[in-house]
């Protein structure tokens, strides 16, 4: 069935957080857990983490802006930063061929359970336009693409046009579509999403949440707080819940069932589903700038609509501030925490984070 015309401007998701569970959930049960990751998850890699074995492996650098877009557009030729990407979209190819080729793993969106498919659906945006869908993964940059896919379809003027980011008006979800709509558009349309590395996500996601957003702070701040504190926190000083360590925020996520997450800490897998989903390209946030240009070109983007850039009151996360932050884990904690992100280090093509005595004393 031909895609129909919608008014984006009339739809909506309705995908609330849940609130922090009262009691321990039962550990996050991905679409199979199978040999791959009975073997990985439980022996021989965690041995490797805690031996810093699996931490030699880089992602590619980010790649600088040393061309003109608009004229890479226009000519339609690959620059040599597409070569870089080309080879990384390979790897990552590989690597989900093989592992959701097994049989165990989903299928198809109609073959994963309601509450994934509900999760998966709730963050692919459409345009029909353009004829794409993109997987929002959030802390990946998803604020600018939504700025971009609102210029595309009109709804802004730029991507420049300084207004508060309203994260539902003006956008076409795919979950608001009838079946018939979801299917055409997932088999002929270009479909895509971006990554980053799991634990700089978590700790943007924590940095900012908990650092800066008073409606985190009271409803998961203070129960955070006041279930995970040793000594237990006094009423007044959980109050707020601004004070939520970084150890404090891990052990709540051990106890979080990693389908019910709220989205800024849910696994990048379980955001987009990509055994169920065939993307046609995975963008990442360390190469942020270079990869969106070449979706835009791919989607045939008018070449006055450019990514966005970043604001100045963004506060990256640096390497040395990551370092920082992992490096003040019990490796305990780290340790138990990796099977939980384990496909968003294995698919996606990171390196597991290096928590090492020796490596942390530099």
């Amino acid at each position: 069935m031909p895609p129909r015309r919608h008014d984006t401007g009339a739809r909506r998701s309705g995908a609330a957080a849940g609130p922090v569970p009262g009691r321990r959930a039962g550990p996050a049960v991905l679409p199979s857990v199978l040999t791959f990751l009975v073997i990985v998850a439980s022996g021989g890699l965690l041995l490797m983490i805690e031996k810093g074995l699996l931490s030699g492996v880089e992602t590619p650098p980010p790649i600088g802006a040393a061309r003109r877009p608009d004229d890479a557009r226009r000519t339609g030729r690959l620059q040599p930063a597409d070569v870089d990407s080309q080879i990384l979209q390979e790897i990552r190819n590989r690597t989900i061929r093989t592992v959701c080729g097994q049989k165990s793993m989903p299928q198809g969106v109609w073959s994963l359970s309601a509450l994934q498919r509900r999760t998966l659906l709730q963050h692919v945006l459409v345009n029909d336009r353009h004829r794409f869908l993109y997987c929002y993964v959030p802390k990946v940059a998803c604020s600018n693409w939504k700025r971009v896919l609102k210029v595309l379809s009109g709804a802004l003027e730029s991507v420049d046009v300084s207004v508060k980011m309203d994260h539902r008006n003006d956008l076409l979800f795919l979950h608001s579509l009838k079946p018939e709509e979801i299917r055409y558009r997932l088999e002929h349309y270009f479909k895509f999403m971006f990554v980053r590395e799991p634990m700089e996500r978590l700790l943007s996601a924590y940095r900012n949440k908990f650092g800066e957003i008073e409606s985190y702070q009271r409803k998961y701040g203070v129960e955070i707080a006041r279930r995970y504190r040793k000594p237990p926190a006094k009423d007044a000083a959980a109050a707020k819940g601004d004070d939520v360590t970084f150890a404090e925020f891990v052990r709540y996520l051990l106890d979080e069932d990693a389908e019910r997450m709220n989205e800024h800490w849910m696994p990048m897998y379980n955001l987009c589903q990509p055994c169920a989903v065939r993307y046609d390209f995975i963008g990442s946030y360390e190469r942020l700038e270079a990869d969106a240009e070449l979706v835009l070109r791919r989607v045939g983007a008018p070449p006055a609509v450019r990514f966005p850039e970043r604001q100045t009151w963004y506060k990256p996360v640096t390497a040395e501030t990551l370092h920082y932050f992992v490096c003040g884990l019990p490796q305990r904690l780290l340790r138990d925490l990796l099977p939980k992100y384990i496909l968003d280090f294995s698919l996606f093509a990171y390196a597991l984070p290096n928590a090492t005595a020796a490596h942390c004393r530099h």
